[in-house]
């Protein structure tokens, strides 16, 4: 049994004044099989606790069908923590950020028009409530005040950012109290006025979250709560990368300056993020503030461990002013760094087999028949790509086709020919010459991950409002939802060597290679000439790549492979002239 609480400015454990030396892993953008290497690196760096998230998407991807196993395996992420003797701090609330898709909330909640999210919604809390009977039951056991190494969790996450509503904080308080969770809850909330007044919750521990300027940032958190221990429970020492932008470096010499200055004013902290994994499959959220801005496949975050688990320089600066902060008897608690994780470059793997979506669609869909153009939510589907098809009479001299709204970036075909691409970002209409007989329309939209901040959170995938020509809204569609999150059913047909289906004549193709390993190691996947797609490894769904940049590799963890045969599958939206891609020892950005 043990007791975390605040007495007076201190926090106690066990009735001994504790700082909490936390960092953020995220076990759900880590396989499994690295879950120890990453928190034994992280006692290494001489941290007491380690903070995640929840991701309510991940646990219940359909309505009432929930999924603790493998990669969201929550306990037994807690308890492999607490055998090592870290303490846990759990964040479980309906909504995480995180840069997270729908920053954790399930796409199925939108299938609801009228829904209202983070608030006092009956509709959104009989879901959350739901949640809650199946995931507390299941932490209540890790407790400490029950012997388990979970010591605090939190409320909401940075609800000041985003709205005011009291009852709604007060209702996911006692809706954890009346689930058996009983220690120590918090809430943690950006340095200013606003959103300490509308994120906190009276007789609550509140915290801050920040980058910089720590005694600017306590002291305004103080004239709220002049009484209770400081500490910032999002600590910035890295950032996170959107498409189309340049990659994101923090000076290491500047986290470890501001770390020891929060650090002399008291307070505890929690590194945001202290490894910061991967983004696999469609988990990537998005930002909008000017426009809309899809997040990365890696969430390396600049971060003491890098994307792989490996230290870098911020990882050693940062322990210089933990060694500072800590007496010679807890030094020596701290467990070596274990052995690098081997990489390996396994070299080319050239594509031999292809097939081609517009052949595939039965295989991987069926039809629906709609009067409009319906978003994914309507149609039961979360992720991935969805297909508008209809028939355009003609003749027509050239018309300005808009997809009005597009979310979030549409691939469109005329009579089976590429016409362009339309970008949420810009939405340009294109023009469309349309002969005698009429043509065949058909747009192929990609949900590029949904907002997982800020105001603009409700953000429907795929064609929101109506396709046109000029003014003349079109009618009668087609849909199909091609999630593509499985592409088991896919029907390969070899290549000739040589052979490479442009897009503009065959649409967006899937290429099929193999290569033989020895033995599993890490890799990186390369893929120079390839435009945009998806990645699959042995089966598993490894996420997005794009020549827009930054990112250049993707990171294949030695677990996914098998010493042997193995496979990949890359599905390439606007083709390539050479189906070759390159298995590297180290990323690229």
């Amino acid at each position: 049994m043990g007791n975390f609480d605040i007495a007076g400015k201190e926090l106690v454990f066990n009735g001994k004044p504790i700082r909490l030396l936390s960092g953020a892993i995220h076990y759900f953008r880590v396989v499994p099989e690295y879950w120890e290497d990453r928190l034994r690196k992280l006692q290494a760096c001489g941290f007491n606790t380690v903070e995640t998230y929840v991701p309510w998407n991940l646990h219940e991807p359909e309505e009432g069908k929930f999924c603790f196993e493998g990669m969201a395996d929550l306990e037994r992420f807690i308890r492999v923590a607490g055998d090592l003797g870290l303490h846990v701090i759990v964040r479980p609330s309906p909504y995480i950020c995180a840069e997270w898709e729908f920053g954790g909330m399930p796409a199925w909640l939108l299938a609801n028009s009228d829904i209202k999210l983070r608030c006092l919604d009956r509709s959104f809390l009989d879901k959350v409530d739901a949640y809650y009977d199946e995931l507390l039951p299941r932490l209540q056991p890790l407790l400490c005040t029950n012997g388990g190494p979970i010591i605090a969790m939190q409320i909401e996450n940075e609800y000041g950012s985003y709205g005011n509503d009291q009852d709604y904080l007060i209702y996911l308080q006692q809706a954890m109290k009346a689930r058996g969770i009983d220690v120590l809850l918090f809430t943690s909330d950006g340095p200013l006025d606003a959103m300490l007044q509308g994120g906190t919750v009276p007789d609550v521990w509140a915290t801050v979250n920040f980058g910089s300027r720590p005694k600017e940032a306590f002291g305004k958190l103080l004239e709220y709560r002049p009484d209770q221990p400081l500490m910032c429970m999002e600590f910035w020492n890295g950032w996170f990368d959107h498409w189309r932008e340049t990659h994101h470096t923090r000076d290491a010499a500047d986290v470890a300056k501001v770390l020891e200055e929060m650090l002399e004013c008291g307070a505890s902290v929690n590194f945001y993020m202290f490894h910061g994994g991967t983004n696999f499959g469609y988990f990537n959220g998005a930002n909008h503030s000017h426009e809309y801005e899809p997040t990365v496949t890696s969430y390396d975050y600049d971060s003491p461990l890098n994307e792989q688990g490996e230290p870098t320089e911020k990882f050693f600066a940062v322990q210089e002013v933990l060694r500072k902060f800590t007496s010679a008897e807890e030094q020596q608690q701290w467990p070596a760094l274990p052995e690098p994780i081997p990489a390996h470059r396994f070299g080319e793997v050239t594509m031999t087999e292809q097939a081609v979506l517009f052949e595939q669609l039965d295989q991987l869909s069926s039809a629906v028949k709609r009067r409009c153009p319906e978003p994914m939510e309507k149609l039961g589907q979360s992720y991935g790509f969805i297909l508008y098809s209809c028939h355009v009479s003609g003749p027509r001299p050239a018309e300005s086709l808009t997809i009005q709204d597009v979310h979030d970036r549409a691939i469109v075909f005329l009579d089976g020919s590429y016409v362009g691409t339309v970008e949420r970002w810009n939405a340009q209409p294109l023009e469309l010459p349309i002969g005698e007989g009429g043509a065949r329309l058909d747009i192929l939209v990609e949900n590029m991950g949904r907002v997982n901040y800020g105001p603009q959170l409700k953000d429907y995938k795929g064609i929101t409002e109506g396709v046109r020509l000029n003014n003349q809204f079109l009618f009668d569609w087609t849909i199909r939802s091609l999630a593509l999150s499985d592409v088991s059913q896919l029907r390969f047909a070899a290549s000739e060597p040589g052979e490479v289906k442009e897009m503009n004549a065959a649409g967006p193709v899937f290429y099929k290679g193999v290569f033989t390993a020895e033995q599993t190691a890490d890799t990186f996947i390369r893929l120079d000439g390839w435009v945009k797609g998806n990645v699959y490894v042995n089966g598993f769904h490894l996420g997005r790549y794009w020549e827009a940049g930054p990112q250049k590799t993707l990171y294949i963890p030695g677990p996914l492979l098998k010493a042997g045969e193995n496979e990949i599958i890359v599905f390439e939206l606007h083709g390539t002239k050479q189906p070759v891609v390159v298995l590297e020892d180290k990323p690229q950005l």
